[in-house]
């Protein structure tokens, strides 16, 4: 019976004469089973070509094989008139030791002629300027990780509870949010040891740089601020000196080092390893303050421009309310977009300076960096707002309507007090609309509130690609609003509209809820109170309207109670975690917590904020009782 063996290839590789033998008889078996015979003396003369000459030749011909459709294969065209001198777009002169400057590297010859002088005469990260490693290794994400939305802020705290996690996100150079929860408290934290995922745990909360692993767009680095964990989808690199972290995160954002990396890399593929081998020349003094000046400029007006965004860690208004000299809303909306394009102007000019800085510091050529440029391509752009990157002054117009609307009802949902607003005024409450209109008039308290509204509802009716038109803004409360917040809190929104009906059609009862409040009192309220009322005032006026021989109305109220009803017994049915069927199955209206076990789950409406929104919001979703079908 045969069996394994071990062999240490580096060893084997290190003994010429048989490197040679192996590589020969490798040349001819490749080229025999391509159809050719091939003599000892013609492989071995292949041989010597490709790893004793000094120079080697390279033709460049995969964009002529035809790959699109209707192209020809023009590639022995392209080589004939190489050779004859008639072009010299494909050919790369090497110099063959050049190739062993680059550790590991792939066979980057496009590349070696214009940097292995780099590599040769200067040291890698590692060996000079930082540490790249990887930290925390996520195991069952549903259950220990969360947006930082979904946990309250009085339930994070770093390192014995919900942590905030640098793992992945957007492109995004110089500055991210990190905008997710990792729960290290002690619940999780032993399933976290026995699997090994706590890797570099000393290291967790320093401050650093940090980027994404793995993107089609390019390497692109931020600032990881103190008090968050890396992860091995968020690594770090740390500064072996507090002073060099800004004008590192200068050159690692530069086009130079995007084509350093190239050439140690498959497409896309960011590794920590990688990153290691990168090599980092160190400026002087003057060099590196220019460079980390550039580098803070640009993180600086991305953080300042992020507490516009609702869902930012930082954030505190909308944009829209930013101007406080606009003499009308029209008039603020023309100032921020005015505002959008100054900064990203800015930021772009900036970047363009830190490339100059980048490329001096590196000693590359103007020839050079035209000739990088060229074959890094076309690169993203330094962006203010990247969740609208490529939209029109038109989409982003409307995009702050849409989140001027969206923040007035958040702060309606959170100022109540047991955070549940109807859309009717019921309970002695008054309805949703009337409330936004009264936050409206506070949140420009020196404009009028009517003719504000007015030009808010002319905004709405506009024809925008990617948004909804609506008549009114309370057609947009009822019928956009909940869809939109979905979408913006990536599918996990914490003001739910719960309502008699789906779709677009007007609902016979309606209510926002906060989801960090609606447990199993609030739900008993909602039924029990602002429902009830609804059901009975429907009950009155249809009684009224048969009494008085309107027929019309009467059908109309007795439709509208038959809805409240239903939607009554629906929530019944999910306050006490009715099931019929399969575990999980349609008719299961229960809080199925993957990771618990039966006996752990709640018996009824009775969410554990901890469990996050997907797992708590699935019964309702189930139950149909929300007002779009589907949200996770």
């Amino acid at each position: 019976m045969a069996t394994n063996k071990r062999f240490n290839i580096k060893t084997i590789l290190a003994d010429p004469d048989l490197r040679r033998n192996l590589m020969v008889s490798t040349i001819q078996a490749i080229q025999a089973r391509e159809g050719i015979n091939t003599t000892n003396e013609q492989a071995d003369r292949a041989y010597y070509i490709v790893t004793e000459v000094e120079r080697v030749t390279f033709f460049e011909l995969e964009p002529f094989r035809g790959a699109k459709r209707g192209e020809h294969d023009t590639r022995h065209e392209m080589f004939v008139s190489t050779l004859r001198g008639e072009t010299n777009r494909v050919r790369h002169d090497v110099a063959w030791r050049d190739f062993s400057v680059i550790d590991g590297s792939p066979l980057a010859y496009e590349r070696l002629a214009l940097i292995s002088h780099i590599f040769r005469d200067t040291n890698s990260l590692e060996h000079s300027t930082a540490v790249a490693t990887s930290g925390l290794m996520t195991v069952e994400v549903e259950r220990i990780m969360r947006r930082h939305w979904e946990i309250p802020r009085s339930q994070q705290s770093f390192l014995a509870g919900w942590s905030p996690l640098a793992k992945g996100g957007e492109f995004s150079r110089f500055y991210r949010d990190i905008d997710l929860l990792v729960d290290l408290g002690p619940k999780t934290l032993p399933l976290l040891e026995a699997n090994g995922c706590l890797r570099n745990r000393a290291l967790y909360g320093r401050p650093g740089l940090t980027w994404v692993p793995r993107t089609q767009r390019g390497f692109n680095v931020q600032r990881l601020p103190p008090g968050a964990v890396f992860g091995k989808k968020g690594p770090i690199i740390l500064p072996k000196l507090d002073a060099d972290t800004w004008w590192l995160l200068a050159i690692l954002n530069s086009y130079v080092v995007e084509f350093l990396l190239q050439a140690l890399m498959s497409f896309g593929s960011y590794e920590v390893g990688v990153v290691r081998k990168l090599p980092i020349p160190q400026p002087k003094q003057d060099v590196a303050d220019r460079l980390s000046s550039l580098a803070m400029s640009i993180h600086d007006a991305k953080r300042e421009w992020d507490r516009g965004n609702e869902l930012s860690t930082s954030f505190e208004r909308p944009w829209v309310l930013w101007t406080s000299d606009a003499q009308s809303f029209s008039g603020a909306l023309d100032s921020v977009l005015a505002l959008d394009i100054a900064a990203g102007d800015h930021i772009q000019t900036i970047y363009k300076d830190l490339n100059t800085e980048s490329y001096q510091l590196y000693g590359v050529s103007n020839a050079t960096r035209i000739l990088i440029e060229r074959s890094l391509g076309d690169r993203p752009p330094e962006v203010i707002w990247p969740q609208m990157e490529g939209k029109s002054n038109e989409q982003k117009r409307m995009e702050h309507v849409w989140r001027l609307l969206s923040y007035t009802v958040k702060r309606v949902v959170e100022m109540d007090e047991d955070g549940i607003v109807p859309f009717a005024p019921l309970s002695g409450e008054s309805s949703l609309l009337d409330r936004v209109h009264d936050e409206i008039a506070t949140l420009f308290p020196e404009q009028d509130v009517n003719l504000i509204e007015v030009e808010i509802t002319n905004e709405l009716k506009r024809k925008v690609k990617g948004y909804k038109r609506t008549s009114s803004i309370g057609e947009w409360l009822d019928n956009i609003y909940f869809d939109y917040h979905a979408s913006l809190y990536k599918k996990r929104p914490i003001i739910w509209h719960i309502a008699s009906s789906q779709g677009s059609l007007c609902s016979a009862f309606g209510a926002l809820c906060h989801y960090h409040k609606f447990d199993a009192n609030r739900m008993a309220k909602l039924r029990a109170g602002y429902l009830r009322d609804a059901i009975e005032a429907f009950q009155r006026e249809a009684a009224l309207a048969d009494k008085e021989h309107r027929a019309e109305d009467r059908i109309e109220w007795q439709a509208k109670l038959e809805e409240a009803q239903a939607l009554d017994r629906k929530l019944q049915a999910v306050q006490e975690g009715y099931h019929e069927g399969a575990e999980g199955s349609d008719r299961d209206y229960r809080i199925l917590t993957p990771w618990k076990s039966s006996e752990d789950r709640p018996q009824g409406w009775v969410p554990d904020i901890d469990d996050g929104v997907k797992v708590n919001i699935e019964p309702l979703q189930k139950a149909s009782v929300l007002r779009i079908g589907k949200v996770v």
